[in-house]
């Protein structure tokens, strides 16, 4: 039998020089990884406290980072490994099979520390009464993606890490007859001039 809600982060481990590379000539490189793991902690703290589920950490490249054994001891999360393929490929693949066991499923990135346990929970009210949810990002991407059942037509083809992600995808949705939703807009911290929108004190 199905479980109703499951959440998943997906995130990278936090190493210096494969993470949040586009920050390194503000933060360099050590600052940069420490950020990405501050933002991996709050996104899985943040699902953890919604209250709403299994919490799964789809990690890459592998399961061996300390942050994210440290993250399954203290939260009890089900901890599993990215597959190959471009970010279209790796979130069908999450969402597809945590829907062979849940109802709903939503996945975030890590890079939008405005998902909070609110947003998480506003998410699946509106995923109870759509196909899928969004939460847009300013950068014209998303940073929450939640569906009741597959859509691999919306992971296939799409100019990813471009202005255009959400806009392609929602036209899919649209051709399709997909009753979806938008949750408010978020931001999402890759370039240097984003980091103003972090939280305050977290640099």
């Amino acid at each position: 039998m199905k479980t109703r809600n499951h959440l998943i982060v997906m995130a990278k481990a936090p190493v210096a020089g494969r993470v949040k590379t586009r920050l390194v000539p503000a933060l360099g490189e050590a600052g940069a990884a420490a950020l990405a793991g501050r933002l991996l902690e709050h996104a899985v703290s943040q699902a953890v406290a919604a209250h709403l589920g299994a919490v799964e950490l789809c990690l890459a490249p592998d399961l061996t980072h300390p942050l994210g054994l440290q993250m399954q001891a203290r939260h009890g999360l089900v901890l599993s490994a990215q597959v190959e393929g471009d970010i279209g490929v790796r979130m069908q693949r999450a969402l597809d099979r945590a829907l062979q066991r849940a109802e709903c499923v939503c996945l975030v990135g890590t890079d939008a520390p405005a998902i909070d346990a609110a947003y998480w929970r506003l998410a699946f009210d509106v995923l109870a009464t759509h196909d899928a949810v969004f939460g847009p990002a300013w950068d014209g991407g998303y940073a929450l993606v939640g569906l009741r059942r597959p859509l691999p037509q919306i992971f296939v083809d799409v100019p990813w890490s471009t202005p255009q992600v959400m806009a392609v995808t929602r036209r899919r949705l649209v051709d399709a007859g997909v009753a979806f939703a938008e949750l408010p807009h978020v931001h999402d911290i890759d370039e240097p001039a984003d980091l103003a929108h972090l939280p305050a004190g977290w640099l």
